[in-house]
């Protein structure tokens, strides 16, 4: 991978292919076409009502973009019931120049001033690609995905990329599609000019429920 840029890396995304290591202390990274992928609807997203209290409660204070790297070091660490990730040290670096390049995004939760929860992944066009998440409080994470998702509803975004299916993600309506149906859809949305930026930073939980509630 010596050879391999930020634009092939770029490139290789808007071919529905994405990088992962074996395991975090392996230095070598490949790429991966799953046969079947991850996506969750954006239209369909589901929250549970004791979830939606808590988003429109702000008890976590939601923050985009503030601490990109120290997200991706927390999902990327070890911790109870998985002590290996496909992050390592190539792929972090990889995401810090994304970042750099104003192609990578997080959503963090925060609490009391200190990071709990949050997300990352990749916006094109009008697809987001979701790549890891991570959570030391309850709710921490969910949090964060409930506000990505009314994020890229509010910017205009068509696909939102989870990479694989996890019963996780099945709880939102997360669904798995074919290889050449997942083409079909990313195709569409890459060709659409959505913005990651256009709803306010600040936005509160019962902002964010309003632009989930009228997609439903």
């Amino acid at each position: 991978m010596d050879a391999f840029s930020i634009d092939d890396l770029i490139d290789c995304y808007r071919r529905g292919v994405f990088p992962m290591a074996d395991a975090r202390h392996d230095q070598r990274v490949f790429l991966v076409d799953p046969a079947r992928r991850g996506v969750m609807p954006l239209d369909r997203f589901h929250v549970s009502r004791r979830l939606a209290r808590t988003v429109r409660s702000d008890r976590f204070e939601v923050r985009v973009d503030a601490a990109f790297s120290a997200v991706v070091a927390a999902c990327a660490a070890p911790r109870a019931g998985r002590m290996e990730t496909w992050i390592n040290e190539p792929i972090q670096q990889m995401c810090d120049a994304l970042f750099e390049r104003g192609v990578a995004h997080s959503v963090e939760a925060w609490r009391e001033g200190r990071l709990v929860g949050g997300l990352y992944g990749l916006a094109l066009g009008g697809a987001f690609f979701g790549e890891s998440m991570f959570s030391t409080e309850r709710d921490a994470s969910k949090v964060a995905l409930t506000h990505l998702v009314a994020r890229l509803r509010f910017g205009g975004f068509k696909l939102l990329d989870t990479q694989f299916l996890t019963d996780h993600l099945s709880g939102f309506g997360a669904q798995e599609i074919s290889r050449a149906s997942y083409a079909r859809q990313l195709a569409a949305a890459l060709a659409v000019e959505a913005d990651f930026g256009r709803m306010d930073p600040y936005a509160g939980g019962v902002a964010a429920m309003q632009v989930i509630s009228q997609a439903s």
